[in-house]
């Protein structure tokens, strides 16, 4: 039930900073809500309003948006166009998810915790940034090996594994760097390619991995800033640094 607690709470936290789901031109928004609920248990959407077309719902569960029918048998994924006015109607609901993110993100970081990353400190943090990371991600290995830079610029580095995407032995590597006894010595170690010690103990990788995938994140490494911006992709460090502090 972990392993999807944080990908649940990233849900929630969209129904929290959106407009909830009602029936204001008909009781066809209710009625697919409740049919959603039978026919998709543990799926909620956070809005669901009517589009221009009869019977067909504009529904955003997540960070996706979709249009399904009233019975929840029918779902259109794709952009809705008013051709007439040439307005696309699934950017406008996609604009407001994208203007909810960046608080998502931070609400559910802070939900996890940072005794549940793996963390570099430096002597005096300044700045703080989390990378979701992958072992055996070449690119991931190119800003780990700039990490000594961001701590001389007393910016913290606190790691978020997404092993699952790597390869087949890349969550048991992280396993094994977590149940270390020296956690940062030992993901130095994987990092450069180096073997680190098998081991197995309770950690929280899997919900590491539920909380990338709620947020959408396919690539590694892919940098969160403090004000919940996300950066996808390797960036050089001292390119990040100027981001950081402009």
């Amino acid at each position: 039930m972990k392993f999807f607690s944080l990908f649940l709470l990233i849900t929630t936290l969209l129904t929290t900073f959106m407009v909830s789901a009602d029936a204001k031109d008909d009781d066809g928004a209710a009625k697919l809500k409740q049919a959603l609920a039978l026919s998709m248990p543990g799926i909620e959407a956070s809005k669901i309003t009517a589009t221009p077309i009869t019977g067909l719902y504009e529904v955003i569960i997540g960070s996706q948006v979709v249009y399904m029918s009233v019975d929840a048998r029918y779902m259109i994924q794709g952009d809705l166009i008013d051709w007439k006015t040439r307005t696309n109607l699934s950017e406008q609901a996609k604009a407001v998810i994208e203007e909810a993110q960046p608080a998502i993100r931070l609400a559910a970081l802070e939900q996890l915790g940072s005794d549940q990353m793996l963390v570099y400190k430096p002597k005096k943090t300044k700045d703080i940034i989390t990378v979701i990371t992958d072992i055996n991600c070449g690119y991931c290995r190119k800003l780990h090996s700039e990490i000594p830079v961001y701590l001389k610029n007393n910016i913290e580095v606190r790691y978020i594994f997404n092993s699952e995407r790597g390869s087949a032995d890349g969550m048991k590597k992280t396993v094994s760097v977590w149940c270390s006894d020296d956690r940062l010595s030992a993901l130095d170690i994987a990092k450069a390619g180096g073997k680190v010690e098998e081991k197995t103990c309770d950690n929280p990788i899997k919900q590491h991995v539920a909380l990338a995938r709620g947020f959408g994140i396919e690539g590694t490494p892919a940098i969160i800033l403090e004000n919940g911006q996300l950066l996808p992709g390797y960036v050089p460090v001292d390119k990040l640094i100027a981001e950081i502090r402009k």
